[in-house]
């Protein structure tokens, strides 16, 4: 029974809003990134942390609010999120038709290791699920369910093993979570983070650096091409690497996965929702500069959702060809607002199936820029499959204003679709954050539409 459980919801890194010392440092959203791109690395200067803070809070003033409501991100740290609206509405109105008993959003220090953020949910859950069982007899039995985005399921998976929290933890679900990390992480610490916008520049290579939860965030398994064998990151020497924060962070994987194979209830509980069919980065290659970034990994591309690989999705005893893996074609920071993933977590909390459908849709693989100066082309790529009759359906790219302030109408686009591949470039004359969908042309279309997001940025008017 879940109608009488506790949902948490953990976002991912970058998605809540961080203040210090009652002050809002960190909560932009949409226009606000925009606005604020000129004095981020300011902004985020604030957040760097100390060398050797370890599991430590820093003692800084800095404590987590809220939970991002829209979209989110800190460019070249991590991909843009949409946001976290569409998951607790969904999650509320599974309260109001009781489902499940309440919904609470945990917002959590990004910045720390995941270590100590495990250990603040313990806390957390602990008086929260304590006052909610006394507060009517019929919620004395009443557990808990996880529901995670990215690496929010890494500081879930650390309190159910490490914290106490298997005891009462009914079900995991995880949303794109990097069990054993992203590639693209070790581009963020060896190459730097710097992002050229115009005539201004952003460095954030020393903020990234700081983090302990970036260094969990770097890949455990075997991705760094070398001489044509398959490294781990540490076989080989990487520049600007810590090796401290680095060996503590394998160490963080590596207990998460000892004690989960010695729990086989771990498995039980444990619901993976992954994206799949998107060109991501999954191994990289030592160049004389720094490194280079693959969307291989050896002689095979399993894809990803964009940003966490399918080699770094699924736990060390998941094959990469497991059928009760939940794949989604989408992108990773639109997946907890995906239709389809939400009626799956739906699905997965009351173990009723919400919605049939028939058979695999037919993937599309996205790319577009993140980042683009206002007056430059946006341009954005796809490769669509064939569907199950092997014919290649027609798909519509639609650029949609994402906030209220941009008062440009939908652009939508048909463009031409040669051996599988089209491209479609937009010029958006307002700067803002935009939605880039991609779906089927008509109803009943056998596409699973895709979502990625743009960031419109004017330096006259930041």
């Amino acid at each position: 029974m879940t109608d009488t459980d506790l949902v948490v919801v953990l976002p991912g890194i970058t998605g809540s809003t961080l203040h210090q010392h009652g002050k809002p440092v960190w909560e932009p959203s949409g226009g606000a990134i925009l606005k604020g791109l000129r004095t981020l690395g300011r902004s985020l200067k604030q957040l760097q942390l100390p060398a050797g803070v370890g599991e430590e809070d820093p003692g800084d003033g800095v404590e987590a609010v809220a939970v991002m409501p829209d979209v989110h991100v800190i460019p070249g740290v991590w991909s843009p999120i949409q946001g976290y609206t569409a998951l607790l509405n969904r999650l509320e109105r599974m309260r109001d038709e009781k489902k499940v008993g309440k919904v609470l959003p945990f917002p959590y220090d990004w910045r720390l290791s995941n270590r100590y953020s495990g250990q603040r949910l313990a806390e957390t859950v602990e008086r929260e699920l304590g006052r909610w069982r006394e507060s009517d007899p019929s919620r004395a039995d009443a557990q808990v369910v996880l529901v995670c985005h990215s690496m929010g399921g890494l500081v879930a998976r650390w309190y159910i093993e490490k914290c106490g929290g298997a005891e009462v933890t009914r079900k995991l679900i995880t949303l794109g979570t990097p069990y054993r990390g992203a590639a693209k992480t070790i581009d963020q610490i060896v190459n730097g983070v710097t992002r050229k916008l115009g005539p201004f520049a952003v460095d954030l290579t020393a903020f990234a650096r700081s983090m302990p939860s970036s260094y969990q965030l770097l890949p455990e398994y075997a991705c760094i091409d070398h001489n044509g064998d398959l490294r781990r990151i540490d076989e080989v020497a990487l520049p600007d690497v810590d090796t401290g924060m680095r060996d503590d962070a394998l160490r963080f994987h590596r207990d998460l996965a000892a004690a989960e194979v010695a729990r086989p209830a771990s498995q039980q509980i444990t619901h993976a929702i992954v994206g799949t069919r998107q060109p991501t980065a999954s191994s990289v290659r030592l160049t004389p500069t720094g490194i280079e970034v693959l969307d291989s990994l050896g002689a095979d591309d399993y894809f990803g959702d964009a940003t966490v690989p399918l080699a770094g999705a699924l736990k060390h005893t998941v094959a990469m060809d497991d059928k009760e893996i939940y794949r989604i074609v989408d992108r990773h920071g639109s997946l907890q607002s995906n239709r389809v993933v939400l009626d799956q977590v739906e699905e997965i909390i009351t173990a009723t199936q919400i919605k049939f459908r028939a058979g695999p849709p037919a993937a599309v693989r996205a790319d577009a820029p993140e980042l683009v100066v206002l007056g430059e082309p946006l341009t954005v790529t796809a490769d669509i499959e064939p569907d199950s009759s092997g014919r290649i359906p027609a798909v519509r790219v639609t650029l949609t204003p994402a906030e209220p302030a941009i008062t440009a109408k939908p652009v939508a686009r048909q463009p031409p679709i040669r051996n599988g591949h089209t491209e479609v470039t937009f010029t958006p004359a307002q700067p803002g954050t935009y939605h880039i969908n991609i779906t089927g042309t008509a109803p009943g279309s056998p596409i699973a539409p895709v979502t990625a997001i743009a960031l419109i940025w004017a330096p006259e008017t930041a």
